[in-house]
């Protein structure tokens, strides 16, 4: 799984891209401050850090500036709402392997990361295994054993959200906050929940002696 660091003070955009990325399978942290983001860029490793340009005190410029002086090799997605040629030139000039400007679709932000994670070669981050589950989430792709499972795009969601918290318990509210993006529960919700979740199991397990999707009676 790879590790992700965003770097954004506006609290809206930086949980809104940290929920994303992790709905997507990635470890995403979030840092509010430049210095924060530098501290945390030195105490542990990432794959890739989401960078904003414009932060309170150590601005994005700064930061990249500061990790490429010592020999840092993480790729960095630069975040700005600053377009101008000379800009998109100072900021990859500064060492920003890509450059995203404000306002930005959360799908395109995505490739680039995707396109980003490419580039150092770790395969791995793109494929994920429980058991004989096998998830390609570059292609959006199920298969268990030898067999390719057909998924819809919310049932793939779904199902990459159970990975990425295997040995977990995932409640209705979760799933409805990091898959359906709906901040609030509601009792409709809840049954379109149950409903895919059914049909996912019934596409996974049925037929197979290990049962990989299991039900907790609990309140959630």
């Amino acid at each position: 799984m790879a590790k992700i660091l965003v770097i954004e003070d506006e609290p809206k955009t930086a949980n809104a891209i940290r929920s994303g990325l992790r709905g997507e399978g990635y470890d995403a942290t979030v840092a509010k401050t430049g210095e924060d983001g530098f501290f945390q860029l030195n105490a542990e490793p990432f794959d890739l850090v989401v960078l904003d340009w414009m932060l309170p005190g150590r601005d994005g410029i700064e930061i990249l500036k500061a990790l490429r002086a010592r020999g840092a090799k993480t790729p960095v997605l630069l975040l700005t709402a600053r377009d101008a040629i000379e800009d998109r030139v100072l900021g990859l000039d500064s060492g920003a392997d890509d450059y995203l400007v404000k306002p930005f679709a959360f799908a395109e932000l995505l490739a680039r990361v995707r396109a980003l994670l490419r580039r150092v070669g770790d395969t791995d981050i793109f494929r994920k295994q429980i058991s004989d589950l096998v998830l390609d989430l570059e292609n959006r792709r199920v298969k268990r054993g030898s067999q390719e499972i057909s998924v819809t795009p919310r049932e793939f969601d779904l199902l990459a959200y159970f990975v990425r918290h295997h040995g977990q318990t995932v409640t209705r509210h979760m799933l409805a906050k990091d898959v359906w993006r709906e901040p609030r529960r509601a009792t409709p919700l809840d049954n379109v929940i149950d409903v895919h979740i059914a049909h996912l199991r019934r596409k996974v397990d049925e037929g197979q002696r290990a049962k990989l999707i299991h039900t907790v009676n609990r309140r959630a």
